[in-house]
């Protein structure tokens, strides 16, 4: 996987809780991003969903019927 390298601030104090406590703030930033791009997302696809709900069609009836075979 390509990787990007990308610099950010922190609180002294949290840094040095960090160093003290042997934590990878590089591993703990990319877990961060990656929860918030996940939370992000969900948002993004359930706001879409409001705006254009799905409905029930002629469709579904056929293939829930198959789906019971």
């Amino acid at each position: 996987m390509a990787t990007t390298r990308t610099t950010f601030t922190l609180d002294e104090r949290l840094a040095e809780q960090a160093r003290k406590l042997d934590v990878n703030v590089s591993a703990a930033a990319r877990e961060g991003v990656a929860a918030a791009v996940q939370r992000a997302m969900g948002e993004m696809d359930r706001a879409a969903y409001q705006r254009c709900p799905e409905q029930p069609g002629d469709f579904w009836d056929a293939a829930e019927a198959w789906s019971a075979e």
